[in-house]
């Protein structure tokens, strides 16, 4: 097939086109980058089975052209939650670009794969979360929920359009994927922070009281789950969850990474309460995905420990750092 990928400049965005171009597909790369870089690709350049074009996804007319030829359209770029941001850049971004990328499938009867987030569960007490749990989304003076109910707009948007035109959709929740040429900062996550805090040998930022946990997936693992959700086409509409099962907190993260990059080092933290980050911000307490569906529909099998992958993320992040201070 020929694929569209949108943020295809981006951590997963270049990684999935590697793995469809692997898999024998064709690559349409789409990315205005804002968040992604061109080093992520440029070892993509000059292969007669990939095209990138630079264009914005709230662009319509940009896209319909990039995509023209697309069979079905991988939507990745987005906006993520605003912790020191401004949360109408996440409104913006994720609701327009999410219908345009709609009104393309609606153009060409093709598949469109759109990227969720395990930030749609909420505050949901109710683990491990399947596709069908429910969303316990924080009040709206909070900014940090825009991210979750942008992307729920998404996500009804495009069941919607699968309702009203008969548009294929299969809707994707990751959750805490990471990897080398993950963002360094808080955007890429806290195992990205924590490394880069390690790297300065400067304390690492725990938000909160380091108790809540999370489900970290390396980036193999996630990108497989999707190549595989590219070639799935048995239902109209259908969502996935992708992630590890593997629960962690976020001071355990912190701890691991320590050990893994310096343990001779003392660990030095810098516990930050979310008062002090604005916004009235607040967090999940809990995130592990149910991954049956995924498992039974798509054969998805994530194999990757986090020390393993921290292992790998750890050596990559630490050479980027190394060439980014020369």
């Amino acid at each position: 097939m020929k694929i569209g990928i949108t943020g295809v400049a981006g951590f997963i965005g270049s990684h999935l086109a590697d793995a469809l171009l692997e898999r024998g597909h064709s690559v349409i790369g789409l990315d205005n980058l804002s968040m992604g870089y061109l080093r992520n690709i440029e070892h993509l350049k000059g292969r007669s089975d990939f095209v990138f074009h630079e264009a914005d996804v709230r662009d319509l007319e940009g896209m319909r052209e990039a995509f023209r030829e697309a069979d079905c359209i991988v939507h990745l770029a987005a906006y993520k939650i605003p912790r020191y941001g401004k949360a109408i850049d996440t409104l913006e971004i994720n609701s327009i670009g999410g219908k345009n990328v709609l009104e393309l499938g609606r153009d060409g009867n093709r598949r469109i794969i759109i990227a969720s987030t395990s930030d749609i569960y909420g505050k949901n007490p109710n683990l491990p979360f399947s596709e069908d749990s429910d969303s316990v989304i924080g009040p709206t003076t909070v900014p940090r929920w825009s991210y979750a109910v942008s992307k729920l707009f998404d996500e009804h948007m495009a069941m919607a359009y699968q309702s009203s035109y008969g548009v294929p959709v299969t809707i994707l929740r990751f959750f805490g994927s990471y990897g080398p040429r993950q963002h360094l900062t808080w955007w890429g996550g806290p195992q990205s922070v924590f490394i880069g805090a390690m790297f300065k040998d400067e304390p690492i930022e725990i938000h909160g009281d380091g108790t809540q946990t999370r489900s970290f997936t390396y980036i193999s693992d996630l990108v497989d789950g999707i190549a595989r959700a590219t070639e799935y086409d048995k239902d109209p509409a259908i969502i996935f969850n992708l992630g590890n099962t593997h629960e962690v907190t976020i001071l355990e993260l912190a701890k691991l990474v320590h050990e893994l990059y310096t343990p001779s080092r003392e660990l030095k933290l810098k516990i930050v309460p979310y008062a002090s980050i604005g916004g009235k911000y607040e967090d999940v307490l809990r995130r592990i995905p149910d991954i049956t569906r995924a498992r039974t529909l798509l054969g998805f099998n994530p194999c990757v420990d986090l020390r393993e992958g921290l292992v790998k993320t750890i050596a990559w992040q630490k050479k980027m750092m190394e060439g980014l201070a020369t």
